[in-house]
Order: structure tokens, then sequence, then C-alpha cells
């Protein structure tokens, strides 16, 4: 299959709990889990929490049914088909929790989907194990590093989303965290999601069929060049994302366009003409969307300088040095 097939073909999704609003076209309110706020957009994707400050990304969807103790029962599912890439069965490592993330290789580009907060892993599932959409993969819980979540807010946290790089731990370990890397390429901070909401709410209109389309749709917020010959594997596992094919010599360097998120969504590769003056190694933001830079708050894309341009946010560094090594 060709990647203009396969991007070309409706795909088939799940919603990955019980909850039945969703499939029936209900608003949000009937299917998110808040936070302690109350306020249902803080289950939402995005600069939702504290007043729009802080950044989530995923869905938090809530429980349908619970036990005579109050725990949730609510049996999760995969919600494409795909193949079993994580499982981290100890809850106290991570943030998520009890997690799992499944790969979707059959799609373009090969999304993940990321499944959080668990109070059981199913027995059996293990990485490499291939599962079909609706399987059972998980059940809901309240898992969360070293505390747990309130029983009345348990939840599933949901993402879809991109792996920023197979080098990461290179990168994790540059920044001396003073702990180890329990989750290899599957850490927290090497998988960048994008809006499953948003982009579901597409699909059920047929706005869009697949991920493809959705992604080439997205706004560009900030437009970054790099100088470098490397090609990261980034741009290798996800080829669907590149606006031009690669040329027969070397690449020069890349053009990259970022979200209100920092996602790279589309990739330019640039002749050395197109790069000239720039060293080699560095980036340089060659554009803008001032609107939607202000609007995205929790954010750290790019940062205004005093000659009028802009320069790379903490958030923006971070991608670029995760995806193209740099330092």
């Amino acid at each position: 299959m060709t990647a203009n097939f396969a991007s070309a073909q409706r795909i088939e999704f799940s919603w990955p709990t019980p909850n039945k609003a969703w499939e029936q076209g209900r608003d949000y309110e009937a299917w998110v889990q808040p936070t302690v706020s109350g306020e249902p957009e803080s289950g939402l994707f995005g600069c939702v929490r504290r007043g729009g400050g802080q950044f989530h990304e995923g869905l938090d969807i809530r429980a349908t049914s619970r036990d005579r103790h109050g725990e949730p029962t609510d049996p999760i599912t995969a919600a494409m088909d795909g193949v079993v890439r994580y499982v981290n069965a100890s809850p106290g490592n991570s943030n998520y929790g009890r997690y799992i993330v499944l790969e979707h290789p059959d799609l373009t580009p090969a999304v993940y989907t990321l499944y959080a907060h668990l109070a059981k892993v199913e027995p059996g599932l293990r990485p490499g194990l291939v599962v079909t959409r609706g399987q059972v993969i998980a059940t809901m819980g309240r898992s969360e590093g070293s505390t747990a979540i309130p029983k009345e807010r348990a939840h599933l946290h949901f993402e879809i989303g991109l792996v920023m790089t197979h080098d990461f731990a290179s990168w994790y370990g540059t920044k001396k965290f003073g702990s180890a890397n329990e989750h290899g390429l599957y850490n927290g901070m090497n998988l960048m999601g994008f809006d499953p909401n948003d982009f579901l709410r597409e699909w059920r209109r047929r706005r869009v069929d697949n991920f493809q389309e959705y992604l080439d749709k997205l706004r560009s917020v900030v437009r970054v060049r790099v100088a470098t010959s490397r090609t990261p594997d980034f741009i290798t596992r996800y080829p669907s994302l590149l606006r031009k094919p690669l040329p027969l010599g070397l690449v020069a360097g890349w053009e990259v366009e970022c979200n209100s998120t920092g996602l790279p969504f589309a990739w330019t590769p640039l002749t050395a003409a197109e790069l000239a003056g720039q060293r080699d190694g560095t980036a340089r933001i060659v554009s803008v969307d001032a609107a939607l830079l202000r609007a995205t708050r929790c954010r750290s894309l790019a940062k205004a300088t005093s000659g009028g341009g802009y320069t790379p946010g903490t958030d923006l560094s971070t991608m670029l040095q995760q995806v193209f090594g740099l330092r």
C-alpha cells in the first residue's frame, strides 16, 4: 500500500471507553472528567487549566460504572487496530500512572494512542502484540505517580500523537534530570499529541477522513529553518509530512511548520542557497502568526526580540533539540 493510497482511506475509530455520550453526538460536558476546578474545559486538550496557563495533552474521559467501593470498572479498549509498543505496569514511575502506548503502523502517519491512569492492564498484554479496534486492553483507574487521583475523579487520559525521536536517550542524558528514564522511547516527554476532540469532530462531520488530511489543515503558528544535512528519524518515520519530495543530493536543511502547541506537522527540505548565511546546526524563525501565538499562552514557542524578530521559546527549543539533536 502506498502512502498516497493509505492517506486517502477513511480510518475506523472506536471510542476507548463504554461512555456512549460521544457516540450519541452529545457535547463534551457529557463525557469529560474535569479537574478539581469543576470546569468541563479542564478535561480537554490544550491550554485549559489554571486560567489557560497549564497545558493538558489529551482528553480525560469520565467513568460510567463503579464497583461497591466506588472504584471505576469501565473496560478500556483500543481505539484503532494497532501494535502494543509499551506497557508501564508500575504506576509510581510516571505521572501517567499505569499506561499503555499503541502504535498504528497501517495508518498515515503511523500515530500513537496512549491510555493512562489505568487500574490494571489486561493479562498477557505486552509490547509487539497486535490488537484490534475495540479489543479490551485495560480497566479504567486513577493511578498517577506516587499519589492517586480521588475516586470521584477517576478517568481515562487518552492521547493521539507522534513520537519525536528514536534517539530520545541521548537528549534525556544531556538534561541531567537526576533520575533514570524508566520508559524508553515512550516517556511522555518524547510524545507530542494533537487535539483528539478536534480531530474526531472533523472526522465525524466528514471534513477529514484520516490523520493526514487533518494534519494538512493545521494552521502554522511558527515556521523555523534549521541548517543541517541530517535527515531526522522523525521524517523517515513520518514521510507523509513532507511538503515536497527529498532532493536527489544532500539536504542542506529544513523548514518546519509548527502548530499552536509546537507539533512539527509540515516539513520542507531546503537547498544550500535557501539557507545562505545561516550557520550549520542553528535554528532561525522565519515567520510567526502573532495573533495565534498570543492565544497560546501556555506554550513557549517564540519570543520577540528587540530587533523585531523572534527566537525559539522553551517548548520549541525542546522539540528542535529532540528531533534534530541541536544542543
